[in-house]
């Protein structure tokens, strides 16, 4: 039976400035649907990038002093550094100043002409959205909701798109989940947007206002693509959209495509996105997954209000998989969460005190006795208390594919694999393996071997690095699917690479 071929997207940031900890977020949390469903024998394409046509990259590089595609070349490379520094298992990185998308995004306009026209507009313009607003929209000073800024007063004549011709397609498709958008709320609320009715919506700028930077409109140069137009292309003009490519007909024509996105953008990618592709004759995304916000202080953290906080540096004080695991473990993928470096700290500690620690335990009682090679148990068994972790586990991996399968939530999934694993530590204790027989030694470490094993394929999706050291410490091949993780019948110690996970932290 052939795999079933997934897309999944993050969005792609603007690179007016470095990313900041909410990038790493989406970053990490795409990343774990994309290596769970790979491990669900899935043939995942994961795509990242950078949104590098927005008026916000130039008025940046003007106040640094440097010229836009110098700027955004920057820091597009820190956006992919960042990735790889996550181990983000990402297939491709768009950059929207590529060839390939260009193309993309002309072709993509051109296959919307039907649904195109101009007229003068006036309206109210926030840069740092990218968007217009109607005044019942902004905040009762007259802000912007999202970054609290006085939207500009634009007038000119551009082209727009007739979203209003898709106005019943949309919601039926929403309705019936043929447009997934999880959470169940966020999918009321993108009814009740639709429900409103839909205004047409203005998808070019002048030169003049777009500082002669982006896309030109095929046929018009005196007009510049508007921004979201443009950007929202990326997902298919990664995938070869601009030449009719092989991968963009198998993972998103025939496949199945999902995008993970914050709140703050799903109009664009339930709604804009979608209508674009009906317009255009292209299948609209299966799955919209929408997270929250990281906040600070009960802002949310983003460049224009200054409160970020560099991922690089937490990367380097405390390495990619405890940030991805606190993430994971603490923040709730719909909702608002709160980022303290405290409490990463708390969360390194609470790896080396129960993972690292569980491996370092079993490993030294194994080589003090010369347990090498260890056959995994079959079933529980009553010579010690650590048995029932085979029967714990089977629980386990039940409620672990229940809860994706059911509500996503990630959080859940980790913490309810960490509980394994603090068992398995207090078992050890019980057990008291140091006092045993060699027998009824290697019984107790049979079974802890088979709970650091089979917990370990659990947690790859999360912390894939920490994953990969236990199995190479265990002597076996790392899985691929979670069907290879249950072909693991035995392991064998590799003393030599025994070391500790999480070493303890300079004071």
């Amino acid at each position: 039976m052939a795999k079933e071929k997934i897309f999944i997207s993050t969005a792609i940031p603007y690179v007016n400035a470095k990313p900041h900890i909410g990038h790493a977020f989406e970053m990490i949390q795409t990343d774990v649907l994309a290596r769970y469903l790979r491990m669900a024998d899935n043939d995942v394409f994961f795509l990242t990038g950078s949104d590098e046509n927005s008026l916000k990259n130039v008025l940046s590089a003007k106040k640094e002093g440097i010229s836009t595609q110098e700027l955004v070349a920057r820091n597009a490379k820190d956006f992919k550094d960042l990735a790889k520094a996550l181990g983000a298992s990402n297939k491709d990185f768009i950059r929207t100043t590529e060839d390939r998308h260009i193309r993309g995004a002309e072709k993509l306009w051109s296959a919307c002409k039907k649904d195109i026209y101009q007229k003068e507009y006036e309206g109210l313009y926030c840069v740092g959205c990218e968007d217009f607003y109607k005044e019942k929209d902004l905040t009762p000073e007259g802000l912007c909701p999202e970054h609290r800024t006085k939207p500009q007063v634009v007038k000119e004549k551009n082209y727009f798109f007739k979203l209003s011709n898709y106005q019943k397609q949309l919601h039926d498709l929403v309705t019936k989940d043929e447009i997934k958008i999880i959470p169940e709320t966020r999918k009321h609320e993108v009814l009740k947007f639709i429900e409103a009715g839909l205004d047409d919506f203005s998808i070019s700028r002048s030169v003049e206002r777009a500082e002669n930077w982006g896309i030109k409109v095929p046929g018009d140069d005196s007009q510049i693509m508007y921004v979201w137009f443009d950007a929202l292309s990326n997902y298919i003009t990664a995938l070869g959209y601009a030449d009719d490519d092989a991968k963009f007909k198998a993972y998103w024509q025939q496949g199945y495509s999902v995008h993970d996105i914050g709140k703050g953008i799903l109009r664009f990618h339930a709604i804009y996105w979608p209508a674009m592709l009906l317009s255009a004759g292209v299948k609209p995304p299966n799955e919209v997954f929408v997270h929250g916000y990281l906040t600070v202080n009960g802002q949310k953290m983003s460049k224009s209000l200054g409160n970020v906080v560099d991922p690089m540096e937490m990367i380097q004080k405390y390495g990619a998989d405890a940030l991805r695991y606190f993430l994971m473990s603490n923040i709730t993928p719909f909702e608002d969460g709160y980022f303290s470096e405290a409490k990463l700290k708390d969360s390194y500690s609470e790896l080396g005190n129960n993972l690292g620690n569980l491996v370092m335990r079993i490993a030294k009682i194994a080589q003090k006795d010369g347990l090498q090679k260890i056959k995994l148990p079959k079933e529980a068994s009553a010579v010690s208390s650590s048995g029932n972790l085979v029967i714990r586990y089977g629980a386990i991996k039940e409620r672990y594919f229940e809860i994706f399968n059911d509500n996503r939530r990630l959080d859940e999934m980790l913490q309810h694999v960490w509980k394994f694993y603090i068992e398995a530590n207090q078992l050890v204790d019980k057990d008291e393996p140091w006092k045993k027989n060699k027998e009824e030694k290697e019984i107790i470490i049979s079974a802890q071997c088979f709970a650091l094993v089979y917990g370990a394929g659990l947690l790859t999706p999360f912390i894939p690095e920490t994953s990969k050291k236990i199995f190479e410490m265990l002597g076996v091949k790392e899985p691929e699917t979670f069907a290879d993780l249950e072909k693991i019948k035995e392991i064998t110690f590799d003393f030599d690479k025994i070391k500790p996970l999480f070493p303890r932290l300079e004071k």
